[in-house]
């Protein structure tokens, strides 16, 4: 890309390795430690805790697992908790050398470890990170044994670097898989409104612009830290306890966000206007039809998204059965752009792919639609993976020409987020094509 060239939707901004990162413990028996592929895996013959999908990745991987292999076997069965083994690996990369390795973002322009914000005055005041880092202390002591660990006010300006500064490392569907550490990404900064996005191929991270820009310019480029499907007053409760910032985004700063993402629906059946609640004890007027907004409705509405979140506070897994119950006390009341509502579309649709309800994974999937568009953008990965998963379902239940709409939608989305060399791209949306055609 020219210097001062527009940078169009789907330029691929920024390709990087991971300085260091960790497959989650959880995957260790199914996906390769070094690529993070699925396949057939065989274990390390040492230690027996981590997995490879082959010789060559085991190979390749014994630079970093050389240096761990021996603390894993001496500590089994235990498993080491993430965080602990994403420490230790940078302890190790910069005894290494690795304080000296740059990473580009530009043609001139890098950054080293030392270059990541540590944030070290704000992890000293919070005492939840303060726990957290006296237990990974504890963890490290035990699990490298005689091996150097530095003094604590070194360690601790290591550990607020991964903390602030890692990224979850997704699969090509945005399932998190483990956390890696990207010393050029870490120049972008957050907005719940971003230009780009992050996606991954293995753990190679690409950055790609999602909107025209007039040039390259990184103080413009903005990737999302968090999940954007949350009210504003959540998403900086998250920011600031993760990251130590409150974002001023033109979403955040938006007077009618938490309006529409607290919307009820209107008491007239014939109207689909947002309708705020406010003032529980007293009639209100719909602004759009002017029917009636009563008391009673107002405590139902209350009801439900009472009942709703703690359903949304509970549900670490997608149940079916429990979000289909969330829904039926959604009609009538919540408006379909609620995020409540939303996020419990998001859950169904899920949970009945993961069931094989494909009548209910569609309908679901299709009511979901207008709350992605609204609240993550007409290029989000996640919105080009619910056109896919539903084109997917409905060329399966012989509906081709819908199930080809929905592909093209896809199509146009994945081109950007994930790119024509994207294995989402080049083998699910050209197998489907091909589908089609036959």
């Amino acid at each position: 890309m020219g210097l001062g060239e527009e940078v169009k939707p789907g330029t691929l901004l920024l390709t990087e390795q991971p300085f260091v990162y960790v497959l989650t413990s959880k995957y260790r028996t199914e996906y390769c430690d070094f690529c993070f592929a699925k396949s057939e895996l065989r274990k390390c013959a040492s230690c027996h805790y981590v997995y490879y999908c082959g010789r060559s990745c085991q190979k390749d991987g014994w630079s970093i697992h050389k240096h761990e292999c021996n603390n894993l076997k001496r500590i089994s069965p235990r498993i080491i908790p993430d965080a602990a083994r994403l420490l230790s690996r940078i302890l190790k990369k910069l005894a290494k050398g690795g304080s000296e390795i740059k990473s580009y973002y530009t043609k001139t322009k890098y950054r080293k470890f030392k270059d990541l914000m540590s944030h070290y005055t704000n992890i000293k005041d919070d005492i939840n990170r303060i726990e957290h880092f006296q237990s990974l202390c504890g963890v490290l002591n035990d699990f490298l044994g005689t091996d150097f660990i530095p003094n604590p006010i070194e360690l601790m300006g290591m550990y607020g670097r991964m903390c602030v500064n890692s990224f979850n490392i997704c699969d090509e569907e945005l399932k998190s898989l483990g956390t890696g550490i990207y010393l050029a990404a870490s120049i972008i900064d957050h907005s719940c409104q971003p230009t780009a996005v992050a996606t991954f191929q293995g753990t190679r991270l690409n950055i790609r612009a999602t909107e025209t820009m007039p040039c390259l310019n990184w103080d413009k480029v903005f990737v999302s830290y968090i999940d954007t499907l949350y009210k504003p007053e959540a998403r900086q409760k998250e920011l600031m306890a993760t990251y130590y910032f409150m974002c001023q985004c033109p979403k955040c700063l938006d007077p009618l966000e938490p309006i529409h993402m607290s919307a009820a629906a209107c008491s007239n059946p014939h109207c689909d206007s947002l309708v705020e609640i406010r003032d529980y004890d007293q009639v209100s007027n719909c602004d759009q039809c002017d029917s009636p907004i009563s008391p009673q409705f107002k405590q139902l509405y209350k009801d439900v998204t009472e009942f709703t979140d703690v359903h949304l506070q509970n549900m670490k897994l997608a149940y079916l059965d429990v979000c289909k119950v969330c829904l039926n006390r959604h009609k009538g009341v919540l408006h379909n752009l609620n995020i409540q509502h939303v996020r419990i579309l998001d859950s169904a649709f899920e949970s009945s792919i993961d069931f094989g309800q494909w009548d209910d994974a569609k309908i679901f999937g299709i009511s979901l639609i207008a709350g992605y568009r609204k609240y993550l953008g007409d290029t989000h990965p996640l919105l080009g993976i619910l056109y896919l998963k539903l084109a997917k379902i409905l060329i399966y239940q012989e509906n081709i020409q819908d199930g080809k709409q929905y592909l093209h939608n896809a199509c146009k989305i994945i081109k950007i987020t994930h790119g024509e060399d994207s294995n989402l791209y080049r083998s699910e949306i050209a197998s489907l094509i091909q589908d089609c055609m036959y």
